[in-house]
């Protein structure tokens, strides 16, 4: 078995990661509460993410790691719905520059793609706030290199960031004081 994410298995992660935000988007609108109770970034959301799968479903699976990250990336820049579909597309853009020139993405690889995707999800909110969906992916990006420093393998480290990520998203109604 291969020890690291080729183009047509990043492409499948992202496809399934877009159906389960679609099915779990009103889960994800009952979730937030932050800056307004508005119901709706679930939604806008799946929004986002699904313009990228509309746009991956039409990449062949010969396609490098980083062609998918890049339409990925620019796909949901382009169909970014509300702050949290924004903030997913930068997620997204900041992996992309992360992955450049990568055929197949190791763990470590991974890890540090999505450190770069956190950064400039910061970077871009004006007044960033932790219980958000940035403490999420900080989180996961952390728990993911420090699975990287003890496991190269994808695997691993993918595993990691989606503790990480549930561990975060567990703590996050202690961190908002609405």
């Amino acid at each position: 078995m291969s020890k690291e994410i080729t183009g047509a298995l990043f492409k499948q992660m992202i496809l399934h990661g877009a159906a389960a935000i679609t099915a779990q988007k009103q889960a994800i609108n009952d979730l937030n509460v932050f800056p307004v109770p508005d119901g709706d970034t679930g939604t806008n959301m799946s929004m986002t993410i699904g313009a990228a799968a509309d746009e991956l479903k039409k990449l062949p699976d010969s396609a490098p790691a980083s062609e998918v990250a890049k339409v990925a990336a620019s796909s949901m820049l382009r169909g970014a719905r509300g702050n949290s579909g924004v903030i997913t597309s930068l997620l997204f853009r900041g992996f992309s520059k992360g992955l450049e020139d990568t055929v197949e993405a190791d763990g470590t690889q991974l890890a540090a793609a999505l450190a770069i995707g956190v950064d400039s999800a910061y970077k871009a909110v004006m007044k960033p706030t932790e219980g958000t969906i940035l403490t999420v992916a900080r989180v996961a990006a952390e728990k993911g290199a420090a699975a990287a420093e003890i496991d190269n393998d994808p695997i691993y480290v993918w595993d990691a960031i989606c503790m990480g990520a549930a561990e975060a998203l567990a703590t996050t109604p202690d961190l908002l004081p609405v």
